[in-house]
């Protein structure tokens, strides 16, 4: 006898998509059970400290769409195709780094070139890591996975490039003298250079800028973009224009993570702002506060790039910064505040 075929079904807390959810929905997909969770995210006292942040910090925020869940990363990423990405992308940096120093190449530097690699390279882990740490709180606070997991990735590449300017540190240390590597030589800078101050200042403020939308605009639409622009590219021009080819190929290699927080971030600001048009001024507002920050921290910095023995004009520069900022900023659909393009 036939027997008749079971018509196949779906998992239900997806809803009748009368289809195989994919990899990237199934460890994606309402996972954060806990968002607008009645009475409380948690399983605890309403009351208790941690459901208070997050219905202040998120459900509080003004950044509000009626369903998160329907947002996609345009890369569609898992941990498992991240894993496999940047593998690939840490073989071909590795292979770089053997190339290098079997050449010598820091070891040949111009002592001016190093001595500006010790005022504006060193000192970088801090700031980087100040994006790292910013991003993991986005990626706590944000109201669905689908946001969570892009943001965890970005913070994933800026250790890559934290961890990544410590190592060849350490090979320029060997080279050029072992102060290099101290941590004082980078931790003096950060704290007290005044290049550094207003970059110190506006990433120390985003620290504490706990509403997860404002932490998410000030992080990806107003700081990393400003600061990756000057970082990878603008500093990646100076190294070669130095002779350091190594350093202009690591940082235009860090172009690609930087590309594609962007390409999410301004698909997030698309989503949030063709469901709920009242957030395209949520969006402004806070721009308001973290743009003009964030541009006058890469003026600051841009005379660390003029003193090196072929300089690039502090000028220049922050236009060049500008320039890429205002087509990021405009592809998201947003506006700058505070500086027109040039």
């Amino acid at each position: 006898m036939a027997t008749k075929r079971r018509k196949p079904r779906t998992w239900s807390m997806f809803g009748d998509v009368k289809r195989k959810p994919s990899p990237y929905e199934v460890v994606s997909g309402k996972f954060h059970y806990h968002f607008r969770r009645d009475p409380a995210p948690f399983e605890l006292d309403p009351n208790d400290p941690i459901n208070q942040w997050y219905l202040r910090n998120r459900e509080g925020s003004p950044l509000q769409v009626e369903d998160w869940e329907e947002f996609r990363d345009p890369y569609k990423l898992t941990y498992k195709d991240y894993i496999s990405t940047q593998n690939d992308r840490e073989i071909h940096v590795d292979a770089l780094i053997d190339q290098y120093e079997a050449a010598d190449a820091a070891g040949r530097l111009n002592p001016g070139w190093v001595n500006t690699l010790q005022s504006f390279f060193v000192p970088l882990r801090f700031p980087l890591h100040v994006l790292q740490m910013t991003g993991l709180y986005v990626s706590q606070m944000a109201p669905s996975a689908y946001i969570s997991n892009c943001v965890k990735y970005q913070g994933a590449d800026d250790l890559r490039r934290v961890q990544r300017i410590a190592y060849w540190t350490k090979v320029l240390a060997n080279a050029h003298g072992e102060h290099l590597a101290q941590t004082d030589t980078a931790r003096e800078p950060w704290q007290s250079a005044p290049e550094w101050q207003p970059l110190r200042k506006v990433l120390e403020e985003m620290l504490i800028a706990y509403d997860w939308g404002e932490a998410f605009t000030a992080l990806n639409l107003a700081v990393k973009p400003t600061l990756d622009a000057l970082i990878n590219v603008e500093f990646a021009a100076v190294a070669e224009a130095n002779g350091d080819q190594f350093l202009a190929q690591l940082f235009t290699e860090f172009s690609n993570d930087s590309r594609r927080s962007q390409d999410w971030t301004q698909a997030l600001v698309h989503y949030a702002v063709e469901r709920n048009p009242a957030l395209s001024g949520v969006f402004a507002g806070w721009l308001d506060r973290w743009q003009p920050a964030a541009h006058a921290a890469v003026e600051a910095l841009t005379p660390l790039l003029h003193n090196a023995p072929h300089p690039a004009e502090p000028q220049v520069v922050s236009d060049n910064v500008a320039n890429r900022y205002a087509e990021f900023i405009e592809g998201a659909g947003l506006a700058v505040a505070g500086h027109a393009r040039t």
